[in-house]
């Protein structure tokens, strides 16, 4: 219909201004009934440019309007808006099309099959996902079905960490408790892994290799520069700091000599436990991945040193203190960045660039990364770098997402990972179901700041949005399960034209709003745009339960009510699948 309206426009725009046909037409839907099902403000826009009255603009745009039998009436409002009333058969319409096409309305072509690769969640795989995770996985998810029904070609993919210090730490952490538990004791780092799942780990280890992996404390010590005092952490606590991470580093480099290659079955064997639970848990979440990419295969492969040398020959590069840098001030970045150590060693950033030529070297026509809040800064060196490789910049967008805080009563949950004290993933759905978890973390926009509210999230109450439209959804179900008909009877035949109350008027233009509302959630990465259609949706369906009847006496009115409200729950069900929550049939 929209398309059809502008259509219109566009060809009274033509008869009545030819050298200004190229303007855009933009129609919205007003805020209030009254104005209308549409309104367009091509007279205001073209005032002055042309130096006319807008009103008289206006007025010229209607005289040359077409008609069309889905208009009924249009007005002129205020300074020159004009305001579209749709005829009845216009609304009435929608409902044939959404039961002939089913799980399939609203799926559109935006994307027209473009390429869209989404990375997300891409945490490091050195412990359980917590509820910060959670919020960028259900974004990402959901933000690739909405790409997927607008037309895109989409590939998911997870980052792996599995180079890095990160995982270094992890390692170490899991050895030390293994020691722990064959009796040789060395103080635990304060800045390493400390979490259950560490001890268990080391638990296993022993009970698969028994004593393998022991060696005495003293070796492990041997050179390490110490760990800071609690004193000296109260004089000075950034000094502190960097003294405990200087000691961090030294246990590291003691563990790979003294294990040699044991130290890489540790590491793996670390890295394989947690990625397992990592995949599982999403798995759960309905969260799932077309690849799973290893940051070491681009050390393995040659791409890290091919990237750092492409910048180098195109001039990008300079030596200061032994260390190579990126000029990425140039770029509008604060700094320039380090990309390779004095000691020879690639920086994280040094892989992540190679981990973006690789992702345009795969050919997509578009990047969207999904990032942590935290990682704004980030955003102008990344894209500086592929400005230097040669690359085209605006094709990288990234999506940034506040972490959720989570919330017992008025107490705020920590979320660090070394601690061992957080509230993983698992243990928040498990709490209050998928569903919610799913729905409450897409209901604001991804870098709008997020309260997750347990105690609201597991009620059963009109106020808990995701049971709201599931009940809507379960209404439906019950009402046709009594009427106990063939849904199929609905699809044709049907005679629409007695939806004309004002509550079936309401649903009808409700219906016709979700193939613009799923475009403009692609168009602008926001898949809550979905999660508020539907809200709006449910309490439209739930104004028309609570007014009338639908098993009525009229044969021909029940069934156009029935094949309404079988639309409706159609609507439903697909939005819901798109952001990953089940449609119940019974509540």
């Amino acid at each position: 219909m929209k398309q059809h309206l502008t259509d219109l426009f566009s060809q009274a725009l033509r008869a009545v201004l030819p050298d200004a046909a190229d303007t855009a037409i933009v129609l919205e839907r007003p805020k209030q009934v009254q104005h209308g099902d549409y309104a367009c403000n091509l007279a205001m826009q073209l005032a002055r440019p042309l130096k006319r009255n807008p009103r008289e603009i206006a007025v010229a745009l209607l005289e040359a309007l077409p008609a069309s039998p889905w208009v009924e009436k249009t007005e002129i409002a205020g300074a020159g808006f004009i305001n579209i009333f749709l005829s009845p058969a216009s609304k009435q319409r929608i409902v044939s099309t959404i039961l002939e096409q089913g799980e399939a309305f609203g799926r559109g072509s935006l994307g027209a099959g473009r390429k869209v690769q989404v990375e997300f969640v891409s945490a490091n795989p050195t412990g359980p996902l917590h509820v910060g995770h959670g919020r960028g996985a259900a974004f990402g998810m959901s933000l690739s079905n909405v790409l997927a029904a607008a037309g895109f070609d989409v590939k998911r993919e997870y980052y792996i960490n599995d180079a890095g210090r990160q995982m270094d730490i992890l390692a170490l952490s899991t050895w030390l408790r293994y020691l722990e538990l064959n009796g040789i004791t060395v103080p635990f780092p304060p800045n390493g892994y400390q979490g259950q799942y560490v001890r268990t780990m080391a638990q296993e280890i022993k009970h698969l290799h028994h004593d393998r992996y022991i060696h005495q404390p003293w070796t492990l010590l041997e050179g390490v520069p110490p760990r800071s005092t609690e004193e000296e952490v109260e004089q000075d606590e950034k000094w502190a700091k960097q003294q405990n991470e200087l000691h961090l580093d030294g246990l590291i480099a003691n563990a790979k000599k003294l294990l040699g290659d044991d130290y890489t079955y540790l590491h793996d064997f670390a890295l394989t436990e947690q990625l397992g639970d990592g995949r599982n848990d999403l798995m759960e979440f309905g969260v799932s991945f077309d690849t799973w990419f290893s940051e070491k295969s681009l050390f393995d492969s040659g791409l890290v040193e091919r990237a750092v040398e492409t910048l180098r020959k195109n001039g990008h590069l300079y030596l200061q203190d032994g260390a190579l840098w990126f000029r990425s001030t140039t770029f509008g970045d604060e700094k320039d960045r380090v990309v390779q150590r004095e000691n020879g060693q690639y920086t994280y950033f040094a892989s992540d660039i190679a981990y973006h030529l690789n992702k345009f070297e795969r050919g997509f026509d578009q990047v969207i990364n999904i990032w942590g809040a935290d990682h704004h800064g980030y955003i102008p060196r990344v894209k500086g770098a592929l400005t230097a490789l040669g690359l085209d910049e605006s094709k990288l967008d990234i999506a940034l997402v506040q972490f959720a805080v989570l919330y017992r009563g008025e107490e705020k949950v920590s979320m660090s990972t070394r601690s061992g004290d957080f509230v993983t993933l698992r243990e928040l759905r498990q709490e209050v179901g998928n569903d919610a978890c799913r729905f409450f973390y897409v209901l604001r926009k991804s870098d709008q700041h997020l309260d997750f509210d347990l105690e609201l999230a597991k009620s059963q109450s009109n106020d808990n949005p995701v049971y709201y439209i599931q009940y809507a959804h379960a209404r439906i179900c019950s009402v046709l399960s009594q009427w106990n008909g063939d849904i199929d009877d609905l699809v044709s035949g049907i005679d629409l034209s007695l939806l004309s109350q004002s509550h079936e008027l309401a649903l009808l233009q409700r219906l016709e709003g979700y193939q613009e509302t799923l475009e403009l959630a692609a168009r602008e990465f926001a898949p809550h745009h979905i999660a508020y259609y539907l809200k709006d949706l449910a309490g439209d369906l739930h104004s028309y339960y609570n007014a009338q009847q639908f098993l009525v006496d009229d044969g021909a009115l029940k069934l156009a009510r029935l094949a309404l409200i079988t639309a409706t729950r159609q609507v439903l069900n697909n939005g819901l699948s798109l952001l990953g929550v089940s449609s119940p049939e019974k509540m």
